[in-house]
């Protein structure tokens, strides 16, 4: 379902995002009911945004997963890369949960939103058929949304309720994305900021000079082809 969606025009995908929905917004805490438009901030500011959905508030995994969220919070910020959290509990439940949250961390910073009624959660796909509430409504499963600047689904990730993400690996994943979305490079296997990134196989040889001045290294294989090209020019 979400396919459909990351295909759209941004109009579209901001429209099939808005609704209206209580949630705690953390920073001035009061309880508000919005139109959220999906992290409005990257339509006009021409940022990048990471949604993550959990299966339910006073959860176990899940508080660990927020609570870590919130330690790395000045790491998203500095990749320019805004925060939202969903659950399919109230606002009035979350505004409680967090309280448990900033047992561990003293603070939180950025917004959950409440889709009790799992109306976005429908719409992205989230809802995971085997974990049910005590109602027997569908919970949502450990969904990530990274979205860039031009309003598009650049990865998404699903993970079953029993199993924590690892929010390290995300941060790797955005790093990828952002040096990707710019350079002619690739990132390999296990790629971390400043390790040898891959010359994408577009780049022609003879432009390789032009592309990447401070030069790359290209491994002779017994094919012979010269695709395995590696730089840290980036």
């Amino acid at each position: 379902m979400f396919t459909s969606i990351v295909s759209r025009s941004s109009i579209q995908l901001f429209s099939s995002l808005c609704r209206v929905f209580e949630f705690y917004f953390i920073q001035q805490e009061i309880k508000l009911s919005v139109i959220i438009i999906f992290f409005f901030s990257f339509s006009f500011f021409c940022r990048w945004a990471i949604l993550f959905s959990h299966p339910a508030d006073y959860t176990p995994v899940c508080t660990t997963e927020l609570s870590q969220a919130q330690r790395l919070a000045p790491e998203f910020e500095k990749r320019g890369v805004k925060m939202i959290a969903l659950s399919c509990d109230s606002a009035e439940s979350h505004c409680g949960w967090i309280n448990d949250i900033k047992h561990y961390t003293h603070k939180f910073s950025y917004p959950i939103i409440a889709d009790p009624f799992r109306e976005i959660a429908v719409s992205l796909g989230m809802l995971d058929a085997d974990e049910k509430d005590k109602a027997g409504m569908p919970l949502t499963c450990r969904a990530v949304f990274i979205i860039g600047p031009d309003a598009k689904c650049k990865l998404s990730l699903l993970y079953p309720a029993t199993t924590g993400r690892n929010f390290d690996e995300i941060l790797r994943v955005i790093d990828s994305l952002q040096l990707t979305a710019t350079k002619k490079v690739a990132t390999p296997v296990n790629w971390k900021q400043g390790d040898e990134a891959m010359v994408v196989p577009s780049v022609k040889p003879e432009d390789v000079a032009s592309i990447f001045p401070k030069g790359i290294r290209q491994d002779t294989l017994p094919s012979g082809k010269g695709y395995m090209r590696f730089t840290k020019d980036y």
